[in-house]
């Protein structure tokens, strides 16, 4: 175990405006791996908190464990979203891949610090879509999803669509997400269905609506663990299943008990929504361990093979 270095701010300067973000750094005399730590969905920020599920500092407790393994983290406010609100471009403006440029462009930042010896992508969520794409176009060493689905977006919300609506305002829906999957924005949707197909989202879902992390994670060449809790009500086991089919050479752990806020939580309706505010419980530490050994396993590789190419006659 090492000490880790007080949490610092730490920026990264785009074309459209500057992200915030929070740096550990263990001490240490030698360069230590790092991770970049990307959160999920809708506004939830840097820590892992949201103003609608609460503060439980699910992705705060993840950098701290991991620091006390040894391993630096950068965990930041995605643009639009807390610290960084002021790099949100107008809704009507926003792309998924923006989220994947800024990842990249995280990654690429730490790639060129003489502190850390290599780069792992961390992706919560949809965070784990934005990290398979980030990681892809900057070279990342290494990713882990942290329940990360393995289908598209549009092929979520039809799900949660269709179990939700009475069948003709379904038909509807289904109509719209056909015509946005094909990149046709609506004119409009019934008075029902506008806050979620409103005019101004469009682009944004048309942009994600293309992506499927199945098919994603495919092109990653780099070592890859892909994390599940057994009590996530939101992801089910078998998307981190249908990942590992998509990319048989990844490791893939199961965390017994591990809900969606990375806590030990059973399935109980009340226990699982206190959970989601909860900072004072723990994130699971099989998580953190499960991830520290995979790095520090990457890390011997990495040591052993550049002892080998200086061993090597020239």
């Amino acid at each position: 175990m090492t000490n880790p270095s007080t949490p610092a701010g730490v920026h990264l300067i785009t074309s459209t405006g500057t992200l915030h973000g929070t740096q550990i750094i263990p001490t240490s005399h030698l360069p230590t791996p790092v991770v970049l730590i990307i959160a999920g969905s809708g506004p939830t920020d840097r820590n892992g908190n949201g103003p609608l599920a609460g503060e439980n500092n699910s992705l705060k407790q993840l950098a701290e464990g991991l620091a006390d393994h040894g391993i630096a983290s950068i965990r930041y406010d995605k643009r639009g979203i807390g610290e960084s609100s002021s790099a949100g471009p107008e809704e009507v403006d926003l792309r998924f891949d923006t989220y994947a440029e800024d990842a990249a462009l995280w990654i690429q930042q730490l790639q060129v610090d003489p502190r850390f010896s290599g780069v792992t992508v961390i992706g919560h969520s949809e965070g784990s879509l934005i990290g398979m794409l980030a990681t892809y176009k900057a070279e990342a060493d290494a990713f882990v999803s942290i329940a990360g689905p393995a289908q598209s977006a549009s092929a979520i919300l039809r799900k949660q669509l269709q179990s939700r609506l009475p069948e003709s305002l379904w038909q509807q829906s289904e109509q719209i997400l056909v015509s946005l999957e094909q990149g046709n924005p609506v004119i409009s949707a019934p008075p029902e269905l506008h806050m979620l197909f409103r005019a101004s989202v469009q682009p944004y879902l048309m942009s994600w609506f293309r992506y499927t992390p199945a098919q994603e994670i495919m092109h990653l060449t780099i070592p890859a663990l892909i994390v599940q809790g057994t009590t996530d009500i939101q992801v089910p086991v078998s998307e981190a299943k249908a990942l590992k089919t998509a990319k048989p050479d990844a490791e893939l752990r199961m965390i017994e008990g591990m809900n969606h806020v990375l806590k030990a939580v059973s399935l109980d309706p009340k226990q699982q929504n206190a959970s989601y505010s909860d900072p004072t419980l723990p994130v699971v530490p099989e998580l953190v361990e499960g991830i520290s050994q995979f790095i520090h396993a990457r890390e011997r590789l990495r040591a052993s093979h550049q002892l080998l190419h200086r061993n090597e006659p020239h």
